[in-house]
């Protein structure tokens, strides 16, 4: 078996657990962990069989480092909610499988290289085609929800201010019965005076932080999820305990998050096939000029 064989297992394997991740987070609208770990095992251990190949270590070096930065950056843009914490870890599993560009004649198709780290091209291209899932996703909201049935006045004041609020708070947000939480939800502002409740989650080091309400407000506090990853396991278990407990109500609130693996996966694909999008808009504008 040469390199380049090695090479085509590992983005035919990166594909097939993206394919597999992106079925997992539309279904279940959550990445499983061990899919990310088993990637990135996979990836480290290509990658070692890579360096003893050729006798060199850049390729198992490459993939450390890779994975390493990878994450830091995509844990960054976590906890700025910009996707949740399954997608920060398939980024960099599959940072640490294909960590470097790839350069190599498949089906004739030469990639247009970048001129950083083949995960940010990854991400880069994510980034713009989740654009147009994004526009579809709404819609099936929009259609879903039947939102305009009753208020046809607003499809003929679509751009409008109020609208676009009544569309969004519409159709991605959802009220649901407390006992049907579930672990990575996002859950929006909930508002109380309960002392006990500040006790019960101040302490928490988790995804659920509680906040004092500003001043003019009903109630003293409030508590809501600080990023896209959603409550965790032992958050959503305080929150049942507590409901049941009668010490908040049965229904709270929580953002319709938006499946971002598909994205991925198709920022994968253009990747593999095509190159950086931004590069070669960026190329094709400068040419124009």
């Amino acid at each position: 078996m040469n390199l380049t064989d090695i090479f085509l297992i590992q983005i035919a394997i990166t594909m097939l657990f993206s394919v597999m991740a992106a079925i997992y987070d539309v279904k279940k609208n959550i990445v499983p962990d061990e899919l990310n770990y088993v990637l990135i095992f996979f990836g480290l251990a290509s990658n070692f069989i890579l360096s003893l190949i050729s006798t060199n270590i850049k390729f198992i070096l490459a993939s450390i480092i890779s994975m390493v930065i990878t994450y830091a950056i995509t844990y960054m843009l976590w906890k700025l909610n910009m996707w949740g914490g399954g997608d920060a870890k398939l980024f960099t599993a599959i940072a640490t499988v294909i960590p470097s560009g790839i350069n190599i004649n498949f089906l004739n198709v030469f990639p247009k290289l970048s001129i950083y780290p083949f995960s940010f091209t990854v991400v880069i291209n994510s980034i713009l085609v989740s654009f147009p899932f994004l526009l579809v996703f709404v819609t099936h909201l929009i259609v879903k929800n039947e939102i305009f049935k009753s208020n046809v006045d607003f499809l003929f004041n679509i751009f409008n201010v109020e609208s676009l609020k009544y569309i969004t708070n519409s159709t991605l947000n959802r009220l649901i019965p407390i006992k049907d939480l579930e672990e990575g939800m996002i859950v929006n502002k909930y508002y109380f005076d309960d002392e006990s409740i500040v006790e019960l989650l101040g302490g928490s080091d988790g995804n659920l932080k509680v906040y004092k309400a500003r001043d003019g407000d009903d109630f003293k506090y409030y508590f809501k999820s600080q990023s896209a990853g959603g409550i965790t396991n032992k958050e959503m278990w305080q929150l049942k305990i507590m409901n049941a407990q009668h010490i908040i109500e049965d229904n709270i609130s929580i953002k319709v998050s938006f499946p971002f693996t598909p994205a991925i996966l198709f920022g994968l694909i253009i990747a593999i096939f095509y190159g950086d999008v931004m590069m070669l808009f960026t190329k094709s504008l400068f040419a124009v000029v």
